[in-house]
C-alpha cells in the first residue's frame, strides 16, 4: 500500500524537532557545567583517591662507605672497569710503560696486544659471562661462571625473587668460604648479617627486596686458590645453589717477536746430547744449511764435552751421565723466544723440515705442541683415561682423534714423534721429571695429558742421520760407548713402573 506524501512529511518533521531537542539539552548541560566551574571553581570534581603502596627510596652506599666496607691493604679490591697506575711511583712502585720510548710504544702496544690475544684464545679467555637462570618460581639466580679472586669482593649477578606475593617476603642467603653484603643504603629492620656468612633480607616491599638482591655481593674471606663456594637462596621451603669460583687468573707470560716478527725471534731450537759430538755436529751443520741465524741450545752430559765453534750456539755442560729428562729440562729452561723446536742430536735437516710451517700452526690454534714426522714416522698415539678409587687406567692407542681446524694435513692427538714446536711457556710448564734418566718419551705426554693440546702435522719431515755402524774406530767406540747407556735396564724400567704408581696415581696402563 503506498503511503500519502503529507503523511511522510510529518513524519520527517517529528523526528527533526526530536534530534534538535536532544541536542539543546546536551549544549544546556555542558554550559551549566562550565559556568559552575568558572564561578565556583573549589566546587570542581576530582576522581576519588584510590590507595597506593609506599616507595621505597632505591639508593646505593655511598662509594666512600663502600671503600671501607671492601678495602684491604688500602686497596679497594672490587671490580672496576679499570686500575690506575698514576700514583705507583709515588708510593715506591713502577710504571712499566715508561720502560719504553715513547716513539716506540705504538708498535710495542700493538705487538702486545697480539700475543695477549693469542694467549687469551689459548687459554679460553676471556671466560663467557655468568649462566643465569631465567626468574622462576622463586628465584633468578647465576648458575655457573661467577668468579672471585682470593680476598675480593664481587657483587653476584642476576639475583631475583619471582615468587608468590606473601605480606612479608624474606630471604636467606648463606656463604661458607666467604661473606654476604649488599651495596643497597637500606636500615638494619631490612638486612641484617652484613659482612657475614648468612644474610638476611625481610621487607613487605617487593621492589625493594629485588633492588637488595639485585646488589648483593660476595667477598672471599680466605687467602685460598681454586676453591669453590656453594651459597645457598632460601625463601620459605623453597632452596636454590649456585657455585662462586674462588681463583686467581692466569698471569700471562708473553713474548716480544719484535717489529719485524722474524723467525729467529720466535723459535729456539733445542736438543740433548750424550757421548756422540759427530751426531751433534752434522745436526748443527744442517741447522746452519736450512737456518744460519737461530738460536740453538745444547744440554750435553758427555763425559768429555766437545768445544762448539758457533757463537750462536749455547753450550750447558751438566754432570756426566745426568740423565735425558734432567737435559731436556735445562735445554727447555734457557729459551727465551715464545716457541721452542725440540729435536734428538741424531736428526739432520732436510728442505721439508720447514718450521715455519709449524710456526703458522700454533700461531693460528689453540694447539700446544705440534709435531711433524720423522722419515715417515709419525708416532702418533691417543691416551684415554679411566679413574677409580685404587688408582687410574690409562689406555694408549696408535692415531688421532680428529682432524685439525684450518689445517686439512694436521691432525689432533696426544703424543708425537721427538720432533716438535711448542709454546716455551707450557713446555715449561709441564717440565720434563729428571728422575727419569735414560729413555723416555711417553712420559712427558702423560705429565701434560689435560693440560698440553697436541697435534701433528706429518708434512713436516725431519730427516735422521744414517744407523749404520761407523767405518771410523773412533766414532764406532764412540756408538759402542753410547749404547750401553741408551736401553733401560730392568731396575730403571721397575723404577719407571713404580713412578707412574705413585707420581701419576696409575694402576695399570695398556
Amino acid at each position: 500500500m503506498r503511503i500519502p506524501d503529507s503523511f511522510r512529511t510529518l513524519w520527517l518533521l517529528k523526528k527533526l524537532g526530536l534530534i534538535l531537542g536532544l541536542c539543546l539539552g546536551v549544549v544546556l548541560i555542558v554550559s551549566r557545567s562550565a559556568l559552575l566551574e568558572s564561578v565556583l571553581p573549589s566546587l570542581k570534581l576530582k576522581s576519588p583517591l584510590l590507595p597506593t603502596p609506599e616507595v621505597p627510596t632505591l639508593s646505593l652506599l655511598p662509594q666512600q662507605q663502600l671503600r671501607g666496607l671492601f678495602s684491604r691493604d688500602k686497596l679497594w679490591l672490587f671490580p672496576k672497569n679499570q686500575c690506575t697506575c698514576e700514583n705507583a711511583q709515588s708510593q715506591g712502585g713502577y710504571n712499566f710503560r715508561k720502560a719504553y720510548k715513547e716513539s716506540d710504544l705504538l708498535g710495542v702496544d700493538a705487538r702486545r696486544h697480539a700475543e695477549y690475544k693469542h694467549f687469551q684464545r689459548r687459554e679460553g679467555l676471556p671466560q663467557p659471562l655468568p649462566l643465569l637462570a631465567q626468574p622462576n618460581l622463586p628465584f633468578g639466580y647465576p648458575v655457573h661462571g661467577v668468579v672471585v679472586m682470593p680476598l675480593n669482593t664481587i657483587p653476584i649477578p642476576g639475583l631475583r625473587f619471582e615468587g608468590p606475593d606473601v605480606p612479608v617476603y624474606e630471604v636467606n642467603l648463606t656463604a661458607t668460604l666467604g661473606t654476604l653484603n649488599t651495596l643497597a643504603d637500606v636500615p638494619d629492620s631490612v638486612v641484617q648479617g652484613r659482612a657475614q656468612k648468612r644474610l638476611t633480607i625481610s621487607t613487605s616491599n617487593r621492589q625493594l627486596l629485588n633492588f637488595v638482591l639485585q646488589h648483593v655481593t660476595y667477598t672471599s674471606t680466605g687467602y685460598q686458590h681454586n676453591r669453590v663456594d656453594v651459597v645457598s637462596l632460601e625463601s620459605g621451603s623453597a632452596v636454590a645453589k649456585f657455585p662462586i669460583s674462588i681463583r686467581y687468573p692466569v698471569i700471562p707470560k708473553l713474548y716480544d717477536p719484535g717489529p719485524e716478527r722474524k723467525l729467529r725471534n720466535l723459535v729456539t731450537i733445542a736438543t740433548k746430547t750424550f757421548l756422540r759430538p759427530h751426531k751433534l755436529k752434522t745436526l748443527l751443520q744442517s741447522i746452519r744449511k736450512f737456518y744460519p741465524d737461530l738460536t740453538v741450545i745444547v744440554a750435553d752430559d758427555s763425559e768429555k764435552p766437545v768445544k762448539i765453534d758457533d757463537e750462536l750456539v749455547e753450550h750447558y755442560i751438566m754432570p756426566f751421565g745426568k740423565g735425558w729428562f734432567a737435559g731436556r729440562n735445562l735445554a727447555i729452561s734457557q729459551v727465551t723466544t715464545k716457541y721452542v723446536l725440540w729435536v734428538d742430536d741424531d736428526f739432520v735437516f732436510i728442505p721439508k723440515s720447514k718450521i715455519e710451517t709449524l710456526v703458522e700452526v700454533l700461531e693460528n690454534t689453540e694447539l700446544d705442541v705440534v709435531g711433524g714426522s720423522v722419515q715417515g714416522n709419525t708416532f702418533q698415539f691417543k691416551l684415554f683415561l679411566e679413574q677409580s678409587e685404587a688408582g687410574d687406567c690409562l689406555h694408549r692407542r696408535p692415531g688421532s682423534f680428529q682432524r685439525l681446524d684450518g689445517f686439512p694435513s694436521c691432525v689432533v692427538t696426544s703424543g708425537v714423534v721427538n720432533f716438535f714446536l711448542a709454546h716455551t711457556e707450557r713446555l715449561q710448564r709441564v717440565g720434563f721429571d729428571p728422575r727419569l734418566q735414560r729413555v723416555a718419551h711417553l712420559e712427558f705426554f702423560i705429565d701434560g695429558l689435560g693440560s698440553l693440546l697436541v697435534g701433528s702435522c706429518p708434512e713436516v719431515v725431519m730427516g735422521h742421520q744414517s744407523r749404520a755402524p761407523p767405518t771410523d774406530k773412533e766414532l764406532a767406540m764412540l756408538e759402542k760407548n753410547y749404547s750401553i747407556y741408551r736401553e733401560n735396564t730392568k731396575a730403571q724400567i721397575q723404577f719407571k713402573l713404580a713412578l707412574h704408581y705413585f707420581k701419576n696415581h696409575f694402576q695399570c696402563s695398556t
